[in-house]
């Protein structure tokens, strides 16, 4: 059982924790010790009670159970779409901490806009980032949509708030859904993945610039994009194109993982020495090591140029060098 996201769980206290949250249990989770060896724990599962345990331990080793299911080991909750990859992991004791490397990362949009108003986030999982939003920018609207009803049935293990004036969790196809969405975001952040990958839907021309039109004059674009079988740089490439060069890449050491931001504001260009400060004021206000982040964007985006220089026509290299200096 893969740890490739959240590193090794720890094993204590387990018993004591599922003797105290016995009570609380959903009917519709099927609770089952866990099947992996190395793990100790628990598996919940969206199955009744005519299931048989015996398949459902099997398909859980063989990797081919198909739905979302729960592991827990009494500190941590993990939420996985398949044996390998972990989709979310929560601190038990902390349930609105950001536990995963890359949903830290993700929140790097505060730099160019630290109080949206209108937040919209395809993927649920486990709630991460909907919880961080929900806790921390208490003016802003949010709405998570998610196509797997199965992932919706665990938000109270993730302990995601229930439905109110600020917060929506809406079952449906991001693909669709943004084509009935009011436009004026400001914020989109994409985290849509099931055991296959991101949706296929999702990497598409007409989608990207259905979300482009649907931003705010200032909005930004946010995708978690997982470097599969070589498509990580088709899509930036492709984000790239459809918003007109205005993209910068955050790469997520720790798994692989690449964040893309793509903004809609003609004129964005990144002003590096005033967000010097208003990045350590992000730190002291969420809590995120936000001078780390944008110090690797700055790299990113000045590697990027260069690149694009050296491959460039030589009368070109001058603009490309030129447009590496901060203009501010």
């Amino acid at each position: 059982m893969s740890r490739n996201k959240a590193g090794s769980a720890q094993h204590q206290g387990f018993n004591g924790f599922e003797s105290a949250l016995a009570a609380q249990e959903k009917v519709d989770l099927r609770i089952l010790p866990s099947p992996f060896s190395s793990e100790h724990g628990r598996v919940l599962l969206c199955e009744g009670a005519d299931a048989s345990p015996a398949d459902l331990r099997r398909s859980l080793l063989d990797d081919s159970y198909d739905k979302p299911f729960i592991f827990e080991d009494g500190e941590v909750r993990y939420l996985y779409f398949s044996l390998h990859h972990i989709q979310s992991s929560m601190q038990i004791d902390q349930p609105d901490r950001l536990d995963l490397r890359y949903t830290q990362k993700m929140m790097a949009f505060l730099l160019f806009n630290p109080n949206p108003k209108n937040l919209l986030l395809f993927g649920l999982g486990g709630g991460s980032l909907t919880k961080f939003c929900y806790r921390h920018l208490p003016r802003t609207r949010i709405r998570a949509i998610e196509i797997d009803p199965n992932v919706i049935a665990m938000r109270d293990r993730f302990q995601i708030p229930p439905n109110d004036e600020r917060l929506e969790i809406i079952e449906d196809d991001a693909a669709h859904y943004i084509d009935i969405a009011a436009p004026g975001i400001d914020a989109l952040l994409i985290d849509a993945f099931d055991r296959h990958g991101i949706a296929p839907a999702l990497t598409q021309r007409d989608f990207l610039e259905t979300c482009l039109e649907k931003l705010s004059p200032s909005g930004v674009l946010i995708m978690n994009i997982a470097d599969e079988k070589g498509k990580c740089a088709d899509l930036i490439a492709l984000a790239r194109s459809v918003f007109d060069e205005r993209i910068i890449v955050l790469p997520v050491e720790e798994d692989g993982n690449q964040i893309l931001f793509a903004f809609r504001n003609p004129q964005f260009w990144p002003r590096w020495r005033w967000l010097e400060s208003q990045a350590k004021a992000l730190k002291t206000r969420f809590g995120l090591d936000f001078p780390h982040f944008l110090n690797k964007m700055e790299r990113s985006v000045k590697r990027d140029l260069m690149a694009r220089a050296n491959q460039a026509q030589p009368s070109m290299k001058k603009n490309f060098t030129h447009s590496m200096a901060d203009p501010f």
